[in-house]
Protein backbone atom coordinates (compact mmCIF):
# COMPACT_ATOMS: atom_id res chain seq x y z
CA UNK A 1 0.00 0.00 0.00
CA UNK A 2 2.67 2.22 0.71
CA UNK A 3 6.69 2.02 -0.03
CA UNK A 4 7.44 2.14 4.03
CA UNK A 5 7.10 -1.57 5.80
CA UNK A 6 5.89 0.62 8.71
CA UNK A 7 4.04 4.57 7.59
CA UNK A 8 4.61 7.33 9.60
CA UNK A 9 1.98 9.71 8.85
CA UNK A 10 1.09 13.68 10.43
CA UNK A 11 -2.29 14.79 10.41
CA UNK A 12 -2.90 18.59 9.48
CA UNK A 13 -6.06 20.78 10.32
CA UNK A 14 -6.21 23.78 7.45
CA UNK A 15 -5.89 27.08 8.13
CA UNK A 16 -9.57 29.27 8.97
CA UNK A 17 -8.60 31.51 6.40
CA UNK A 18 -6.71 32.16 2.88
CA UNK A 19 -3.56 32.30 4.07
CA UNK A 20 -1.68 28.88 3.90
CA UNK A 21 1.59 30.43 4.44
CA UNK A 22 2.58 29.76 8.40
CA UNK A 23 1.28 26.04 7.81
CA UNK A 24 3.55 25.22 4.94
CA UNK A 25 6.59 26.70 6.84
CA UNK A 26 5.91 24.91 9.75
CA UNK A 27 5.50 21.98 7.87
CA UNK A 28 8.16 22.46 5.48
CA UNK A 29 10.34 22.62 9.04
CA UNK A 30 9.03 19.57 9.87
CA UNK A 31 10.04 17.95 6.14
CA UNK A 32 13.07 15.70 7.28
CA UNK A 33 12.07 14.23 10.19
CA UNK A 34 11.05 10.01 9.43
CA UNK A 35 7.49 10.00 8.65
CA UNK A 36 5.88 9.07 5.18
CA UNK A 37 3.42 12.27 4.54
CA UNK A 38 0.69 14.09 5.78
CA UNK A 39 -3.05 13.72 6.09
CA UNK A 40 -5.38 17.05 5.51
CA UNK A 41 -8.65 17.33 7.56
CA UNK A 42 -11.41 18.63 5.62
CA UNK A 43 -13.34 20.99 7.75
CA UNK A 44 -12.77 19.13 11.20
CA UNK A 45 -15.47 19.15 13.77
CA UNK A 46 -17.92 20.40 11.35
CA UNK A 47 -15.91 24.01 10.78
CA UNK A 48 -15.09 26.11 7.90
CA UNK A 49 -11.14 25.91 6.70
CA UNK A 50 -9.16 26.09 3.87
CA UNK A 51 -9.71 23.63 1.03
CA UNK A 52 -8.33 20.36 2.17
CA UNK A 53 -7.33 20.06 -1.76
CA UNK A 54 -5.52 23.16 -2.03
CA UNK A 55 -3.83 22.45 0.57
CA UNK A 56 -2.58 18.85 0.07
CA UNK A 57 -1.36 20.16 -3.60
CA UNK A 58 0.44 22.70 -2.02
CA UNK A 59 2.25 20.67 0.50
CA UNK A 60 3.31 18.51 -2.46
CA UNK A 61 4.11 21.40 -4.69
CA UNK A 62 5.94 23.16 -1.83
CA UNK A 63 6.80 21.12 1.41
CA UNK A 64 7.76 18.10 -1.23
CA UNK A 65 5.72 15.57 0.46
CA UNK A 66 2.97 13.24 0.28
CA UNK A 67 -0.25 14.68 1.15
CA UNK A 68 -3.82 12.23 1.41
CA UNK A 69 -6.77 14.17 0.96
CA UNK A 70 -9.42 13.70 3.56
CA UNK A 71 -12.95 13.61 1.61
CA UNK A 72 -16.45 13.56 3.51
CA UNK A 73 -19.91 12.59 2.20
CA UNK A 74 -21.15 15.67 4.44
CA UNK A 75 -19.50 18.58 2.76
CA UNK A 76 -20.45 17.54 -0.95
CA UNK A 77 -23.35 16.34 -3.33
CA UNK A 78 -22.84 13.23 -5.55
CA UNK A 79 -21.48 15.77 -8.49
CA UNK A 80 -19.28 17.67 -6.10
CA UNK A 81 -17.48 14.65 -4.65
CA UNK A 82 -16.97 13.29 -8.61
CA UNK A 83 -15.35 16.49 -9.23
CA UNK A 84 -13.39 16.63 -6.28
CA UNK A 85 -12.03 12.86 -6.69
CA UNK A 86 -11.19 13.99 -10.67
CA UNK A 87 -9.73 17.16 -9.42
CA UNK A 88 -7.67 15.32 -6.95
CA UNK A 89 -5.96 12.81 -9.71
CA UNK A 90 -5.13 15.79 -11.95
CA UNK A 91 -3.19 17.79 -8.82
CA UNK A 92 -0.89 14.80 -8.42
CA UNK A 93 -2.67 13.46 -5.33
CA UNK A 94 -2.80 9.60 -5.32
CA UNK A 95 -4.70 8.72 -1.64
CA UNK A 96 -7.59 9.98 -0.10
CA UNK A 97 -9.18 8.96 3.44
CA UNK A 98 -12.97 8.86 2.88
CA UNK A 99 -15.41 9.76 6.34
CA UNK A 100 -18.83 10.50 6.43
CA UNK A 101 -17.37 14.05 8.78
CA UNK A 102 -17.61 15.52 12.34
CA UNK A 103 -21.62 16.05 12.87
CA UNK A 104 -22.99 19.79 12.72
CA UNK A 105 -23.54 21.51 16.33
CA UNK A 106 -27.16 21.99 16.63
CA UNK A 107 -26.68 25.46 16.93
CA UNK A 108 -25.02 25.84 13.28
CA UNK A 109 -27.49 23.92 11.91
CA UNK A 110 -29.35 26.83 10.69
CA UNK A 111 -27.19 28.07 8.73
CA UNK A 112 -24.82 24.62 7.95
CA UNK A 113 -26.18 21.75 5.63
CA UNK A 114 -25.21 18.46 5.81
CA UNK A 115 -25.91 17.01 2.13
CA UNK A 116 -24.78 12.95 2.28
CA UNK A 117 -26.31 12.16 -0.88
CA UNK A 118 -24.24 9.20 -1.13
CA UNK A 119 -23.19 6.79 1.38
CA UNK A 120 -19.32 6.36 2.50
CA UNK A 121 -19.39 2.86 1.11
CA UNK A 122 -20.36 4.45 -2.36
CA UNK A 123 -17.66 7.04 -1.39
CA UNK A 124 -15.07 4.63 -1.23
CA UNK A 125 -16.06 2.60 -4.49
CA UNK A 126 -16.58 6.46 -6.36
CA UNK A 127 -12.35 6.88 -4.83
CA UNK A 128 -11.48 3.80 -6.04
CA UNK A 129 -13.49 3.85 -9.99
CA UNK A 130 -11.04 7.31 -10.00
CA UNK A 131 -7.92 5.49 -9.69
CA UNK A 132 -7.16 6.67 -5.75
CA UNK A 133 -5.74 4.93 -2.95
CA UNK A 134 -8.31 4.65 -0.88
CA UNK A 135 -8.53 5.02 3.37
CA UNK A 136 -11.06 5.00 5.62
CA UNK A 137 -11.91 5.21 9.37
CA UNK A 138 -11.58 2.45 11.84
CA UNK A 139 -13.93 3.92 15.35
CA UNK A 140 -14.11 1.01 17.70
CA UNK A 141 -16.74 3.25 19.80
CA UNK A 142 -14.76 2.26 22.99
CA UNK A 143 -16.92 4.12 25.23
CA UNK A 144 -20.30 2.02 23.80
CA UNK A 145 -18.22 -1.43 23.90
CA UNK A 146 -19.11 -1.04 20.27
CA UNK A 147 -16.11 -2.89 18.75
CA UNK A 148 -18.21 -5.91 17.03
CA UNK A 149 -20.07 -3.31 15.44
CA UNK A 150 -17.42 -0.85 13.97
CA UNK A 151 -15.58 -4.31 12.78
CA UNK A 152 -18.74 -5.32 10.56
CA UNK A 153 -18.97 -1.53 9.20
CA UNK A 154 -15.21 -2.08 8.58
CA UNK A 155 -15.34 -5.18 6.50
CA UNK A 156 -18.33 -3.51 4.68
CA UNK A 157 -15.69 -0.98 3.91
CA UNK A 158 -13.36 -3.56 2.73
CA UNK A 159 -16.10 -4.86 0.89
CA UNK A 160 -16.45 -1.52 -1.11
CA UNK A 161 -12.94 -1.33 -1.90
CA UNK A 162 -11.44 0.17 0.87
CA UNK A 163 -7.25 -0.54 0.91
CA UNK A 164 -6.07 0.69 4.53
CA UNK A 165 -7.79 2.09 7.72
CA UNK A 166 -6.90 4.78 10.37
CA UNK A 167 -8.34 4.19 13.75
CA UNK A 168 -9.47 6.63 16.40
CA UNK A 169 -6.77 7.89 19.20
CA UNK A 170 -5.34 5.18 20.95
CA UNK A 171 -3.90 5.64 24.27
CA UNK A 172 -2.92 2.33 26.31
CA UNK A 173 -1.21 -1.20 24.90
CA UNK A 174 -4.51 -3.14 26.08
CA UNK A 175 -6.83 -1.12 23.72
CA UNK A 176 -4.12 -1.45 20.78
CA UNK A 177 -4.14 -4.87 21.61
CA UNK A 178 -8.17 -5.54 21.85
CA UNK A 179 -7.91 -3.63 18.36
CA UNK A 180 -5.36 -5.79 16.29
CA UNK A 181 -6.89 -8.91 17.72
CA UNK A 182 -10.49 -7.92 16.23
CA UNK A 183 -9.26 -6.75 13.13
CA UNK A 184 -6.70 -9.63 12.22
CA UNK A 185 -8.60 -11.34 9.64
CA UNK A 186 -10.05 -8.05 7.82
CA UNK A 187 -7.28 -7.94 5.21
CA UNK A 188 -6.20 -4.68 5.09
CA UNK A 189 -3.31 -2.34 6.61
CA UNK A 190 -4.77 -1.07 9.72
CA UNK A 191 -2.60 2.29 11.10
CA UNK A 192 -3.31 3.77 14.57
CA UNK A 193 -4.49 7.14 15.54
CA UNK A 194 -2.41 8.83 18.05
CA UNK A 195 -3.48 12.74 19.12
CA UNK A 196 -0.63 13.38 22.10
CA UNK A 197 -2.42 15.60 25.27
CA UNK A 198 -1.47 18.70 26.00
CA UNK A 199 -3.42 19.31 29.47
CA UNK A 200 -5.47 17.30 32.14
CA UNK A 201 -8.09 19.32 31.16
CA UNK A 202 -7.04 17.88 27.55
CA UNK A 203 -7.54 14.12 28.79
CA UNK A 204 -10.22 14.83 30.58
CA UNK A 205 -12.23 16.65 27.87
CA UNK A 206 -11.38 14.05 25.14
CA UNK A 207 -12.29 10.91 27.24
CA UNK A 208 -15.70 12.22 28.58
CA UNK A 209 -16.82 14.77 25.53
CA UNK A 210 -15.58 13.21 22.62
CA UNK A 211 -17.30 9.77 20.88
CA UNK A 212 -14.39 7.09 20.12
CA UNK A 213 -12.13 8.04 22.33
CA UNK A 214 -11.41 6.36 25.69
CA UNK A 215 -8.52 7.76 27.66
CA UNK A 216 -7.77 5.19 30.42
CA UNK A 217 -7.49 6.43 34.29
CA UNK A 218 -4.21 5.71 34.86
CA UNK A 219 -2.72 8.07 32.03
CA UNK A 220 -5.32 10.57 32.94
CA UNK A 221 -4.05 10.30 36.87
CA UNK A 222 -0.30 11.09 35.17
CA UNK A 223 -1.56 14.01 33.53
CA UNK A 224 -2.90 15.21 36.26
CA UNK A 225 0.09 14.59 39.04
CA UNK A 226 3.24 15.42 36.71
CA UNK A 227 4.84 18.68 36.73
CA UNK A 228 4.86 18.96 32.87
CA UNK A 229 1.64 17.61 31.74
CA UNK A 230 2.98 18.63 27.48
CA UNK A 231 6.08 16.55 28.15
CA UNK A 232 3.78 13.41 29.64
CA UNK A 233 1.22 13.34 26.92
CA UNK A 234 4.84 13.41 24.39
CA UNK A 235 5.80 10.80 26.26
CA UNK A 236 2.33 8.79 25.96
CA UNK A 237 2.44 9.01 21.94
CA UNK A 238 6.17 7.75 22.11
CA UNK A 239 5.01 5.05 24.06
CA UNK A 240 2.16 4.44 21.28
CA UNK A 241 4.63 4.61 18.65
CA UNK A 242 6.04 1.98 19.88
CA UNK A 243 3.31 0.11 20.33
CA UNK A 244 2.08 0.63 16.95
CA UNK A 245 5.31 -0.90 15.67
CA UNK A 246 4.10 -4.15 17.26
CA UNK A 247 0.95 -4.28 16.15
CA UNK A 248 -0.01 -2.22 13.37
CA UNK A 249 1.23 -1.26 9.80
CA UNK A 250 1.40 2.27 10.30
CA UNK A 251 0.79 5.64 13.04
CA UNK A 252 -1.27 9.07 12.28
CA UNK A 253 -0.28 11.27 14.60
CA UNK A 254 -2.25 14.53 15.40
CA UNK A 255 -0.67 17.28 16.93
CA UNK A 256 -3.21 19.08 18.75
CA UNK A 257 -3.78 22.72 18.89
CA UNK A 258 -1.63 23.53 15.98
CA UNK A 259 1.56 22.53 18.16
CA UNK A 260 3.20 20.86 15.12
CA UNK A 261 6.15 21.05 17.61
CA UNK A 262 5.48 18.14 19.19
CA UNK A 263 6.45 16.22 16.61
CA UNK A 264 10.37 16.75 17.05
CA UNK A 265 10.24 14.66 20.08
CA UNK A 266 7.85 12.70 19.38
CA UNK A 267 9.67 11.12 16.27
Amino acid sequence: MFSEPFVVTIEVVPPDGPDPAKVLATLESLAELPFYGFSVATNPVAKPRMSAMALCALIQRGVKKPAILHLTTRDHNRLSLQAELWGARALGIHTVMVASGDFVASKDRGSTTTVRDVDVYRLVRMAREAGLKTGVVFDSHPETNGLAKAVDHLQKKVDAGAQFAVTQPVYDEPAADEITRATRNIGIPVIMGILPLRTPRHAEFLHTRVAGIVVPEALRQRMHHTANPVAEGTANAREMIAAARKRFSGACIMPPFDHYEVMVDIL
